[in-house]
C-alpha cells in the first residue's frame, strides 16, 4: 500500500500543546498538489481525530472547555473595553462593538485617533508552503481627518508608500509568533477611522493587530504590542505626539512580547550604540506592560485557538532526508559561489524528491533489522533433522514452512513535505558548519566582511554615479539634481502641502539573482528597503539654504547575495559625493545575522553573531539586523527576528560588532577608484537663490503670473520659484540665461535711492503730462513734462518720442513706491540756474521783478490768506496778516518749492490759460476792499468749490475731488509759486500786479 507520512507508523509525535487528541472518527483527506510540483501527488489517509467537522475543524479542547464570560448564549461577543497605560497616558481598547463576525476585531483609541483592526481566516487550508500565509493591509482614510482625496478619483485605491511601510511594521513582528504547519490563509485589515493630527496611528496599528490576533482563533505563541520611542532633551518619551517628534533626536518603533524583542526600526542623527540600547530598553518596558494587560483581556474575550489545524511533516522524514542527502549536502554547502552552490542544491533536492515521492525509500535501520532476522531464521532451519516420509504417509504435524525473506515496504511522502523538510535540513547543516567549523560558506569567519570594490563617475551624462560591490552584492547608484518641480509630493491626512526634496528609489530586478520574474510596480520589499536607505542618508545631507537642489537617488541592484539595502546606502553615499553634493560625511551600512542556539551544534550556547551576511545565511539564520551610520554613531537600523525574540545583551553584541564592520567598510570606500568628483556635473542644472523684500515678490510674479512667465520666455531659464518670504530660486541650464534672468529680477525688485542717475534709459510711453522712462528692465518712472527740459513745453512730444533714450535722475519716491524722474536736473542749464538762484538769494532780483510804480521802487505788498470751504468763502480774521515780500524771500520760496517735488499738470494749465488772463481778472476796483483783494467775488457760487488737499508727494484728484491751485505770477517767472502746502486752499494775492488762474488736476499721480 502507499504509505503516508502522517499515517505510516502512527501519528507524528507533534508537540503536545499543539495537538489535542480526542476520540472520534478518521478524517480522510488527499494531499494537495503543490504549485511547484512536477509529479502527481498520491492520495493518502490522514488520521486526524475530531469530534465534529465544521468551519475550522477541531478547536483546542482545553480552550473550548474554558468558561467565556464575554460570549453570550447566541454566540455573539459582548462589548468589552479596557484602558491600558502607555507612557504618560492611556489607550482605550474595545472589542465586541465593531466587526463581530470577524475572528478578532478591536478598536484602539489614543486621544482622538482611532484605529480599527480585524483578523479573518479562510475556511479551508491552502497548500503547504515554507511561509505563513499572512497578508496585511493598512489604510489611512482621508475621512478620518475630515478630508477627501485631492485627485480626480475620489475613491481611495492603491496603498501609498507610507501605508506600505506600516503594513510591513505590522507583518514583521507577527510572523515569528505563528506556529509552523498552519496553512489557513490569514488576513489582517487595519483602518484609521479618526485622526487628530497629534497622536500618530502607526504604533497603534501594530498594537491593535497584536491584540486582534490574540483574541482570534489564529494559533500564535504570545501576544505582541508596539510602541514608538522619542528622545527629547535627553529624555525618552513613549508614544510621543507629532509636536514632540519635531524636536526628537530619535524615531524608534519597537514591537515585541512580554519577554523578548521581535522587531525594531528607527532613524536617528548619529546616536551612539549605548544610547540606542537605552531607548530599546525603555520601549521593551512599555511593551511588557501592554502585553500583560492584553493577556488579561484574552482570558476574558479570547476565542479557542485552532491548534488541531496544524499539520507538520512526519518526524521520520527529517531522518530520511539526512540519510539520503547528508554527505552530498555537506559538499554542496562548501561551494563558495552562489550560483554553482544553488545549482548543486537544486540537483540534490530533485534526487531526494524522486526517491521519497516516486521510487519510495527504505530506511537503512529498517533494512538492517530485516536482514538480521532473515539470517537467524535460515540458521535455525539448517540445524533441524529432516524426517523420512514413506510414500503415501503424510505426517501433517511434521510439515515445515520454509522461511521467506521479509521485504520492507517502501515509504512515499508528499512532495510538499519533502521540499519543506529538505529546506530545514539544509539550514541545519549550514548552521552546524558555521558553529562547529567556524567557517561560513564562502570561507569567512563570523566577523569578516566580504571584499569591497567601488567606482565613481562611470555614467558620463548622469549628474553623479557609483558602482558599489561587496562580494556578490552590487548596487548601481545614480544621483539626479533638479529644482522644486522635481520634488516628490506627499498626500497625507493633515491638510498641508508636503513634499520631499530628497528621496531614494530602490529597485530589485529578477536578473540580479539570475532568475526570470515579474517586472513592474515596486514591491513592498523594494519600498521598505528604499525607505531604509533613504532615512540612513538623510542626516548627512546639507540644508536647503546651503544646497537648494532636489536630490533623487536611484539604486538598482545588479547583483544580490544578501544585504542589498546596505549596499544601496554605501553606493548612494558615493554617488552623492560624485554629484558634488556637499554632504557632511560618509555613511556605510552592514547587515548582521545570528545563530541563536549554538548548543544544538556543539557550541557553548552563546548566540553567534555574523557580520555582512549572505542570502543563504539570512534565510537560514535567526536574525537580520541592518545598521547604517559612521564611526561615531547610527543613522538608521532595522531588525527582523525569525525566532521567539532576542534580549538586550544579544542586541548590544550585534551593535558593537556592526560598528567595527562599518569602520572597515568606510575605509574601503575611501579607496574608491576613480574617486568621486565632488563638484557639480556640467549637465546638472544651475540654481541661483535670491533674497528680496517680501513685498517685492508680486512685482516678479505680475498679474496672473504674466511677468514671471515673460521672464522665463525671454531668458530661456527652466523655472523661477517664488516664496512669500522673499526667496526666489532661478533654475537654468546655462550660466548666460541664469545671469540674464537674475539681472531682470534684480532690477524689478531693486530699492532705488533718491539721487541715483540712470543712463541711456528708453522711453516706453508718452502721456500728456510727461514720459514714462524704463530705468531698468520692468521698472519705469515718470519724467514730468516740466522735468524734460529747462524750457517751457506745450507737450512732451516736442522734445522726445517713444523709443528715445535719455539720462534721468531719481528725484522722488512717493508713498506708493512710484518713481519721479528728472532729465532737466542733468542738463547744464539746470546747474547754471541753480547757481544763479543761489546768487539771487543773496541779493535783490531787479532783473526779474518789474517795478510796481513809476518810481521804480519796490513797494510793500499786502497778502491776504483766505480759507475756502465747501459752504462759504470768507476772510479769516485771525488769519489775515500783512507782510512785505522782498525779492529775496520770493526767490527762496521758489527754490524750496522746486525741491519739494510737488508738480502741476501743465497740460491742464495750458487748457485753462488759453484765454486771456484779463478775462478772468476782475475789473479795476470792483474786487478791492481797502486796498486788499476781494476773492469771494471771483466765484459765482462758493458752494461749488470742493475741499482742497495737497499731499506731500503731489497733487491728486479722483472722483468728485478737484484740486484748485491758485497762485500769482510775477512778471517773467516761468513756474507757479505755491505759497504754502496745507490741507486748505491758499490763495496768494499780490496787490495791483496779480494774475490769477485755476488749474484742474487730472486723475493721474505725478
Amino acid at each position: 500500500m502507499l504509505a503516508n507520512p502522517r499515517c505510516h507508523g502512527g501519528l507524528s509525535p507533534a508537540p503536545l500543546p499543539l495537538r489535542r487528541l480526542q476520540s472520534g472518527s478518521l478524517l480522510f483527506s488527499f494531499c494537495s498538489v503543490s504549485r511547484y510540483s512536477r509529479r502527481p501527488s498520491f492520495p493518502s489517509i490522514s488520521a486526524f481525530p475530531c469530534t465534529r467537522i465544521r468551519r475550522f475543524g477541531v478547536r483546542g479542547a482545553a480552550e473550548a472547555n474554558e468558561a467565556d464570560t464575554s460570549i453570550s448564549l447566541d454566540g455573539v461577543q459582548e462589548p468589552y473595553s479596557v484602558k491600558i497605560p502607555v507612557g504618560d497616558r492611556h489607550i482605550l481598547v474595545e472589542t465586541g462593538h465593531i466587526g463581530r463576525q470577524a475572528s478578532g476585531a478591536v478598536t484602539v483609541t489614543d486621544g482622538e485617533t482611532i484605529v480599527y483592526t480585524s483578523v479573518c481566516l479562510a475556511d479551508l487550508p491552502s497548500e503547504p508552503s515554507d511561509f505563513f500565509p499572512l497578508s496585511v493591509n493598512y489604510q489611512e482614510r482621508f475621512s478620518a481627518a475630515g478630508r477627501t482625496s485631492g485627485g480626480f478619483f475620489k475613491r481611495e485605491g492603491r496603498a501609498k508608500d507610507h501605508e506600505v511601510l506600516i503594513c510591513r511594521l505590522i507583518d514583521r513582528p507577527l510572523r515569528p509568533t505563528m506556529f509552523k504547519g498552519f496553512y489557513h490563509e490569514t488576513q489582517i485589515l487595519s483602518w484609521v477611522l479618526s485622526y487628530d493630527g497629534l497622536h500618530p496611528p502607526d504604533s497603534l496599528a501594530v498594537t491593535a493587530a497584536g491584540i486582534a490576533v490574540a483574541l482570534s482563533e489564529l494559533p500564535n505563541s504570545k501576544a505582541i504590542a508596539g510602541v514608538r520611542i522619542g528622545l527629547v532633551n535627553d529624555k525618552f518619551i513613549v508614544n510621543p505626539t507629532t509636536k514632540e517628534m519635531q524636536e526628537s533626536e530619535l524615531d524608534l518603533l519597537l514591537a515585541g512580547t512580554d519577554s523578548a524583542i521581535l522587531m525594531i526600526e528607527g532613524y536617528c542623527n548619529f546616536l551612539t550604540e549605548e544610547k540606542l540600547l537605552e531607548a530599546v530598553e525603555a520601549g521593551q518596558a512599555a511593551v511588557r506592560a501592554i502585553c500583560s494587560e492584553v493577556e488579561a483581556l484574552v482570558k476574558k474575550c479570547g476565542k479557542p485557538k485552532m491548534l488541531d489545524a496544524i499539520k507538520l511533516p512526519a518526524p521520520e522524514l527529517y531522518r530520511h532526508v539526512e540519510e539520503i542527502a547528508g554527505d552530498e549536502l555537506v559538499k554542496a554547502l562548501q561551494i563558495r559561489k552562489k550560483i554553482p552552490r544553488r545549482k548543486a542544491l537544486s540537483v540534490l533536492e530533485d534526487k531526494v524528491l524522486t526517491i521519497l515521492s516516486e521510487t519510495g525509500y527504505v530506511s537503512k535501520e529498517e533494512a538492517f533489522v530485516n536482514t538480521t532476522d532473515l539470517a537467524q531464521d535460515i540458521c535455525e532451519d539448517e540445524d533441524e533433522d529432516e524426517d523420512v516420509i514413506v510414500d503415501g504417509e503424510v505426517d501433517e504435524g511434521d510439515v515445515h514452512i520454509k522461511a521467506v525473506s521479509r521485504k520492507s515496504t517502501p515509504l512515499l511522502f508528499s512532495e510538499v513535505d519533502v521540499k519543506l523538510v529538505f529546506k530545514e535540513v539544509t539550514s541545519k547543516f549550514l548552521r552546524r558548519r558555521i558553529v562547529e567549523g567556524g567557517k561560513r560558506s564562502d570561507g569567512r569567519s563570523p566577523s569578516d566582511v566580504r571584499f569591497i570594490n567601488a567606482r565613481c563617475g562611470l555614467l558620463p551624462r548622469a549628474h553623479g554615479s557609483a558602482l558599489f560591490t561587496r562580494g556578490e552584492t552590487q548596487s548601481l547608484a545614480v544621483v539626479t539634481l533638479g529644482d522644486k518641480t522635481m520634488a516628490q509630493r506627499i498626500d497625507n491626512l493633515v491638510d498641508e502641502e508636503e513634499s520631499k526634496n530628497f528621496y531614494l528609489q530602490y529597485s530589485f530586478p529578477p536578473s540580479c539573482v539570475g532568475e526570470v520574474g515579474r517586472v513592474g510596480a515596486p514591491s513592498r520589499r523594494e519600498i521598505g528597503h528604499g525607505m531604509l536607505a533613504e532615512r540612513a542618508l538623510e542626516p548627512i545631507l546639507p540644508s536647503e539654504e546651503d544646497f537648494p537642489y532636489t536630490i533623487s537617488v536611484e539604486s538598482t541592484i545588479t547583483e544580490s547575495n544578501g544585504s542589498s539595502s546596505m549596499a544601496s546606502v554605501c553606493g548612494g553615499c558615493l554617488a552623492l559625493l560624485d554629484a558634488g553634493v556637499p554632504v557632511k560625511g560618509s555613511i556605510a551600512g552592514i547587515a548582521m545575522g545570528m545563530v541563536l542556539d549554538t548548543q544544538e551544534f556543539g557550541g557553548d550556547g552563546t548566540p553567534l553573531i555574523l557580520s555582512d551576511i549572505t542570502g543563504s545565511e539570512d534565510a537560514s539564520g535567526d536574525m537580520d539586523f541592518k545598521v547604517a551610520g559612521d564611526e561615531s554613531g547610527v543613522t538608521a537600523f532595522q531588525m527582523d527576528i525569525k525566532v521567539g525574540g532576542i534580549t538586550l545583551p544579544v542586541m548590544k553584541q550585534a551593535l558593537l560588532q556592526a560598528r567595527d564592520g562599518r569602520k572597515h567598510i568606510l575605509a574601503e570606500m575611501s579607496k574608491c577608484s576613480p574617486l568621486p568628483s565632488k563638484k557639480l556635473s556640467r549637465y546638472a542644472p544651475l540654481i541661483h537663490v535670491m533674497k528680496v523684500k517680501p513685498e517685492k515678490v508680486n512685482l516678479v510674479i505680475g498679474s496672473g503670473g504674466k511677468k514671471v512667465k515673460s521672464i522665463i520666455e525671454e531668458t530661456g531659464v527652466d523655472a523661477i520659484d517664488t516664496h512669500d518670504d522673499g526667496i526666489i530660486k532661478i533654475t537654468a541650464k546655462d550660466l548666460e540665461s541664469l545671469e540674464k534672468s537674475k539681472t531682470i529680477i534684480s532690477n524689478l525688485t531693486m530699492v532705488p535711492t533718491v539721487g541715483d542717475v540712470y543712463r541711456n534709459c528708453e522711453i516706453k510711453s508718452i502721456a500728456p503730462y510727461g514720459a514714462f522712462v524704463e530705468i531698468a528692465p520692468g521698472r519705469e518712472g515718470l519724467c514730468h513734462i516740466s522735468e524734460l527740459s529747462s524750457n517751457w513745453l506745450a507737450k512732451a512730444e516736442d522734445v522726445v518720442k517713444v523709443g528715445d533714450r535719455l539720462d534721468v535722475k531719481l528725484i522722488e519716491i512717493n508713498e506708493k513706491g512710484q518713481l519721479r524722474l528728472s532729465h532737466k536736473a542733468l542738463l547744464p542749464e539746470a546747474s547754471q540756474e541753480k547757481n544763479s538762484a543761489k546768487q539771487q538769494a543773496s541779493g535783490p532780483l531787479k532783473e526779474n521783478i518789474a517795478p510796481l510804480n513809476t518810481s521804480g521802487k519796490v513797494t510793500s505788498e499786502k497778502v491776504t490768506k483766505i480759507v475756502v470751504t465747501a459752504k462759504e468763502i470768507k476772510p479769516a480774521s485771525d488769519s489775515v496778516s500783512s507782510k512785505t515780500l522782498s525779492p529775496e524771500n520770493v526767490n527762496k520760496k521758489m527754490v524750496t518749492s522746486a525741491k519739494s517735488g510737488t508738480y502741476i499738470n501743465k497740460e491742464k494749465q495750458k487748457k485753462n490759460t488759453g484765454k486771456e488772463v484779463a478775462e478772468l481778472a476782475p475789473k479795476q476796483g470792483d474786487n478791492l476792499v481797502n486796498g486788499e483783494a476781494k476773492v469771494g467775488s471771483m466765484v459765482d457760487d462758493p458752494l461749488k468749490i470742493p475741499m482742497m488737499h495737497i499731499g506731500e508727494s503731489g497733487c491728486t484728484a479722483s472722483g468728485l475731488s478737484m484740486i484748485l491751485c491758485c497762485s500769482c505770477f510775477l512778471s517773467g517767472w516761468p513756474d507757479p509759486l505755491i505759497y504754502e502746502k496745507i490741507n486748505f486752499l491758499v490763495l496768494v494775492g499780490v496787490a495791483d500786479r496779480t494774475k490769477s488762474y485755476f488749474g484742474a488736476a487730472t486723475d493721474e499721480k505725478f
